[in-house]
C-alpha cells in the first residue's frame, strides 16, 4: 500500500476482540461497532470503574468481558489493543497461534482516516525516549503558523481515533507516538517522522535495547519525504538506513552545531536550514534566533530543529517557523521557570523523570542546586553523575531510591555538598526546596529535576511539580 493511501476494511459482521477499557479502547469498540464490526471488549480489571464503562458499551450492544484479558473470545478474526499491553500477554501469544493480527489504536486510526469521507490528512510523526510531546507541540505551532488546520494528537493525550473520525478536515497532523504504539502499528506510513533520540527505557515491556529501538525505528518505514535524525545520537541514523522507505525520501540531519548539508543546525545564534534549500553545498536559510525557542536550553533547541525539519519536508515557509517557535508556550513542569529569589533561580523539570531527561536538563544550566530522587525503575547513575559534577553546587535527594544517587555522588562527585531526606510525607518537598535554599548562592539554579518516576511520594510528575512551586512560591512571599 501506498504511503498516503487509505486502506478500506469492510467491517460488516467482522468478530473484533478490543483489549482493554480506557482512553483508546472505548472509542476503538465504538467506532468499531458503528461500522457494524461485532465487538467483543475484554479487561484484566473488574472494578468499579471499569463495571461503569461496560454498562455503558453493554447499552450500545458491545459485549464486554471483565477480570478475564487472558483468554482469546472464540471467532476473534482482528485484535485490536491499548498499546501499554506487553506482547507477551497470553491473548497475545494466542492470536498469534490462531494467526489472528493484532492492531493497536494508532493502527485503527491510519487504517480509518478517511473512511468518514473527509480528507485523509497527512501524519508528520514524531518518536524518542524524551522531547516527544514538546517537539510535537512545537511542530503544530509552527503548521498553524503557516495556515494549515492541524492539531497535535497521538501519545500526548488527544486521542488520533478522534482526530480522524470528528468533524475537523486536517491539511496534516503532528503525531506523537510511543514505542507500544508503533509496536502494534505495522502498516503505518507517514510524510515525514522523526527519531529524536534513543536511551534505555520501557525495557521491561519490549525485553531488550535492541527490541525497543526496532519499535521506534518502525516511524521511518515508509516515509515519503524525509526521516529526520538526530546527528548527536548515531542511533537514530542507524535506524533511517535501515529503514524501507519510499523513493526519493531524504535523511534529514539536526545538530546543535553548524549544519552540514542536508541538516538543519545552529550558527552564531541563528537556526539554519542547510536541507530545503536549493544549493544544500553552498546556501544555508535562516529560520529563527535561539531566542525565539523558550527556554532555549540546549535539548529545546534541538526540540525546536526536529520540529522545523519536519515543517520544513511539508513545505513550510521559513517565517511560519519563526512565528511558530515564537507562540510556543511549553507544557508545565518542563523547565519552567517558577522564580527568582535572591538571585537565584528556581526552575521546575519534574517530567525529567529518567537519567536522559535529566542529562539534558542539568545541561541547560552552569550552576545548580540539583533536587532529585524517587522512583529509579532501574535506572544507574554513575554516568549522569559523572556528567554533571562541574555544574553541581549541592544536591538535596528524597524518595525511595535517593540512596542510589548518594552512591554515584560519593564515587563520582565526593566534593558536593549532599542533604539527604528521609521524610516521605507532604511537606518533604517544602523541606527540599528550603534546603536547597541553602545551599544555593547568587546566580545558581535549584533545579528539580529528579531522575526518577514519582510514585513513592506523589500520584504523577504534575503533582510533584506543584509541591515544588507551591513550595518556591511560598518562600518568595516570605522573602517579598
Amino acid at each position: 500500500m501506498g504511503s498516503q493511501e487509505v486502506s478500506t476494511v469492510d467491517w460488516q459482521g467482522k468478530h473484533v476482540t478490543v483489549a482493554g477499557l480506557g482512553v483508546s479502547g472505548i472509542p476503538a469498540a465504538r467506532a468499531l461497532h458503528e461500522r457494524g464490526a461485532l465487538v467483543t471488549v475484554v479487561n484484566d480489571g473488574d472494578d468499579e470503574r471499569a463495571r461503569a464503562q461496560a454498562a455503558e458499551l453493554e447499552a450500545l450492544g458491545i459485549t464486554v468481558r471483565l477480570g478475564d484479558g487472558a483468554t482469546l473470545p472464540p471467532s476473534t478474526e482482528l485484535v485490536v489493543t491499548a498499546p501499554g499491553w506487553q506482547p507477551d500477554k497470553p491473548l497475545f501469544l494466542a492470536a498469534a497461534e490462531a494467526g489472528v493480527p493484532v492492531w493497536g489504536d494508532v493502527e485503527l486510526a491510519w487504517r480509518l482516516r478517511g473512511d468518514n469521507g473527509k480528507k485523509a490528512a497527512p501524519w508528520l510523526a514524531v518518536t524518542g525516549t524524551n522531547g516527544k510531546t514538546t517537539t510535537v507541540r512545537m511542530l503544530a505551532s509552527i503548521l498553524e503558523a503557516a495556515g494549515l488546520r492541524t492539531a497535535a494528537v497521538g501519545n500526548i493525550g488527544v486521542s488520533l481515533l478522534d482526530a480522524v473520525l470528528g468533524d475537523t478536515e486536517y491539511d496534516v497532523l503532528a503525531v506523537e507516538l510511543s514505542s507500544y504504539q508503533l509496536h502494534w502499528a505495522p502498516s503505518l506510513r507517514a510524510h515525514s517522522a522523526a527519531v529524536l533520540n534513543l536511551a534505555p527505557d520501557h525495557l521491561d515491556w519490549h525485553g531488550s535495547m535492541e527490541a525497543y529501538a526496532a519499535d521506534k525505528g518502525r516511524v521511518y518505514e515508509g516515509n515519503t519525504v524525509a526521516c529526520v535524525y538526530n546527528v548527536a545520537d548515531p542511533a537514530t541514523e542507524d535506524l533511517v538506513r535501515e529503514a524501507d522507505v519510499e523513493e526519493g525520501c531524504r535523511a534529514i540531519g539536526f545538530t546543535l552545531g553548524a549544519p552540514g548539508p542536508s541538516q538543519l543546525g545552529v550558527v552564531d545564534g541563528i537556526l539554519v536550514d542547510r536541507a530545503f534549500v536549493t544549493n544544500r553545498q553552498k546556501q544555508a536559510q535562516e529560520l529563527a534566533e535561539v531566542t525565539d525557542v523558550n527556554p532555549p536550553a540546549p535539548h529545546n533547541i534541538a526540540n525546536a530543529l526536529a520540529a522545523a525539519a519536519l515543517a520544513r519536508a511539508f513545505g513550510v515557509e521559513p517565517a511560519a517557523v519563526r512565528d511558530g517557535l515564537r507562540a510556543f508556550r511549553p507544557d508545565a513542569h518542563r523547565i519552567e521557570h517558577v522564580a527568582d529569589i535572591g538571585e537565584v533561580a528556581y526552575v521546575d523539570d519534574s517530567k525529567a523523570t529518567n537519567t536522559h531527561a535529566t542529562e539534558a536538563s542539568l545541561a541547560a544550566y552552569d550552576s545548580i542546586v540539583w533536587i532529585a530522587g524517587g522512583l529509579a525503575k532501574g535506572a544507574t547513575f554513575d554516568e549522569l553523575v559523572t556528567g554533571a559534577t562541574k555544574r553541581l553546587r549541592g544536591v538535596v535527594l528524597m524518595g525511595a531510591d535517593r540512596a542510589l544517587i548518594h552512591e554515584a555522588l560519593t564515587r563520582h562527585a565526593p566534593e558536593v555538598p549532599v542533604v539527604d531526606l528521609e521524610r516521605t510525607d507532604t511537606g518533604a518537598m517544602s523541606e527540599a526546596v528550603a534546603r536547597a535554599a541553602e545551599l544555593a548562592r547568587p546566580g545558581d539554579t535549584v533545579l528539580l529535576a529528579p531522575a526518577c518516576a514519582s510514585m513513592d511520594m506523589f500520584t504523577n510528575y504534575n503533582k510533584r511539580g506543584e509541591a515544588f512551586a507551591d513550595a518556591v512560591r511560598a518562600r518568595a512571599d516570605e522573602s517579598a
